[in-house]
């Protein structure tokens, strides 16, 4: 069970950090989503469920407002990195930090349950990490985030890559205090992945449609999955990928450099006033 956000029990969490997700079981079936909370647990109100939930967000979102702040003063363009697990955001990382070495400098802070082997991955570039292991937790919260931003070397004009949990769920609740979140979906996945886990879709700001290169080997219609997308989030920007060939990575870089000045713009007009 994740000890961060109350997933996967049905146990009441009066923590910094969590939700609780309720599992009422019928005839072979799990039933979610109902009630105001959306969120059934057998035993508590939805007026309970609520106030839990709305407590833990708003002390998150205390502490995403800090890290914005700050990110916005100093100039930089913060990203939230979001995906499923294996559906490439590393490799992804690492190709697009290659390419920025030496016209726009970068910092990056890994989220995994346990080891380092992203972070170390992404230093082998010249980037400097931070690793931040979340044990049993399946998402990063903005008071980790916080303090990894205590020990980064970020100058003005940077890009920080905030590289997520591998999850598709929680994710979507927790702000980071960053200007955007991108999703990463795979080709090897289901394109019917927007419609499943609508809410990290709807949150995002971008979508990265990666591994192109395997599109003769799997059976995926990129049409269909962007459909899907934007069926639950109309604004969303759409960009096709392979982070193995470089297919595609022109486009992504461009849209990191409109991004970034949009928010040096924005920084200088904060230090204006």
């Amino acid at each position: 069970m994740c000890t961060v956000c109350g997933c996967g029990g049905s146990h009441e969490h009066d923590q910094d950090h969590g939700h609780s997700h309720g599992h009422t079981h019928d005839a072979g079936h799990v039933h979610f989503g109902a009630g105001e909370a959306g969120v059934a647990v057998p035993g508590m109100s939805q007026a309970r469920l609520i106030q839990i939930e709305t407590d833990i967000l708003g002390k998150n979102n205390s502490y995403a407002d800090s890290n914005r702040a700050l990110l916005a003063a100093k100039g930089v363009l913060a990203l939230n990195l979001v995906s499923s697990p294996g559906a490439g955001k590393t490799t992804l990382l690492v190709e697009t930090l290659k390419r920025m070495e030496g016209s726009i400098p970068a910092a990056v802070i890994e989220g995994d349950q346990q080891t380092s082997n992203d972070a170390d991955r992404i230093r082998e570039t010249g980037a400097p990490a931070i690793q931040i292991n979340t044990g049993k937790g399946c998402h990063l919260d903005a008071h980790m985030v916080g303090h990894a931003l205590e020990r980064l070397p970020l100058e003005e004009g940077c890009v920080l890559f905030i590289e997520n949990v591998g999850n598709l769920v929680c994710p979507a609740a927790f702000d980071l205090g960053e200007a955007a979140k991108v999703v990463i979906l795979s080709v090897t996945e289901g394109e019917d992945k927007p419609l499943k886990y609508p809410d990290i879709f709807a949150s995002a700001d971008l979508m990265i449609l990666n591994k192109t290169d395997l599109l003769p080997h799997v059976d995926f219609c990129v049409g269909a999955a962007i459909k899907n997308v934007r069926r639950v989030n109309r604004k969303i920007q759409v960009l096709q990928v392979s982070a193995r060939t470089g297919e595609g990575l022109d486009g992504w870089l461009a849209w990191l450099g409109g991004a970034l000045k949009m928010q040096l713009v924005q920084a200088r007009g904060l230090a204006a006033e």
